[in-house]
């Protein structure tokens, strides 16, 4: 059996909103720019024949950009439209 919820039914969180009011204040490009820096990282560590440390630094690229992702989205969209202010 299907649940159907209604846009009242979903609001966000206390901590949600507080988390997306701070991160919206960033640029979107802050968070590509800290991809590009920790894979940049990694490549210099690899160089240097430090592997555990540029695979540790190396797997933060993708969340970096995942966050941007957020970041734009919550510029977008902002909280939830049924919300009054």
């Amino acid at each position: 059996m299907e649940t159907m919820y209604k846009a009242a039914d979903k609001k966000e969180g206390r901590i949600a909103k507080t988390i997306e009011e701070q991160t919206s204040k960033l640029p979107s490009d802050v968070f590509l720019w800290a991809s590009v820096g920790v894979m940049s990282a990694a490549l210099i560590l690899q160089l240097a024949r430090q592997k555990h440390m540029s695979l540790f630094l190396g797997q933060w690229a993708a969340p970096f950009l995942l966050f941007g992702i957020y970041n734009k989205l919550v510029k977008q969209h902002g909280h939830d439209k049924t919300e009054k202010a």
